[in-house]
């Protein structure tokens, strides 16, 4: 069976030491072709070498890993880009994902673990740790900022807006008080908010409110 061929992009030498190191182990099934300590670096190198699976780092002074990822993707890369980092924020794992990166792995991760990643990620399947996965699913459930309000949430925030409560609310419009609440998450969702008085703020600040 053919090893499954890697490059290591790190800006710490001892973390790319290490990896080597696990992934030279005789028996492992796996052949490091080289290392990189920045995205720049790594896109060189990910094109020259052509490796099966780039583990990529993102965070790093000589040019951050999301960005190497769009351009190996933009370039038509055969390489899987599985990022392994520190970092699990919804401000790193979404642009990573989104610019194309394969898998998303902690570096906590167990030996075990990142070599059935590896593995994976070079048959082309999606891998996320456990706690990017529960914030990926978060960020897809949740609605987005910025969205249009519908008619029934641009309801209940001009009632929110005369200081309406929420009993009330739910007897003027025929429907109950959790689902007053619900309509008011999600306003709070679109407008960016946190609660009521915010919500009112940024009702007439974007003209839903007030509007003649």
């Amino acid at each position: 069976m053919t090893d499954i061929t890697l490059l290591i992009v790190d800006d710490h030498p001892v973390v790319r030491d290490g990896l080597r190191g696990m992934f030279a182990a005789d028996g492992s099934g796996f052949r490091v072709l080289g290392e990189a300590s920045g995205g720049t670096e790594a896109v060189e190198l990910a094109l020259r070498l052509d490796p099966d699976v780039v583990l990529m780092d993102l965070r790093m002074p000589g040019g951050g890993g999301v960005d190497a990822i769009a351009e190996l993707t933009r370039r038509g890369a055969r390489s899987r880009i599985l990022v392994l980092t520190t970092y699990d924020t919804d401000t790193d794992t979404l642009p990573a994902i989104e610019a194309g990166a394969t898998g998303y792995l902690l570096k906590d991760a167990p030996r075990e673990e990142l070599f059935a990643a590896v593995r994976a990620a070079a048959e082309g399947r999606t891998v996320l740790s456990p706690a990017v996965a529960s914030r990926l699913v978060t960020a897809v459930r949740a609605p987005a900022a910025g969205a249009a309000l519908s008619a029934r949430e641009g309801e209940i925030l001009t009632l929110v807006a005369k200081g309406t409560a929420n009993r009330a609310i739910a007897a003027e419009l025929f429907i109950s008080e959790a689902t007053v609440k619900t309509h008011l998450t999600h306003i709070y969702g679109k407008l960016g908010v946190k609660d009521r008085a915010a919500a009112v703020a940024a009702g007439y600040d974007r003209g839903i409110l007030g509007r003649s």
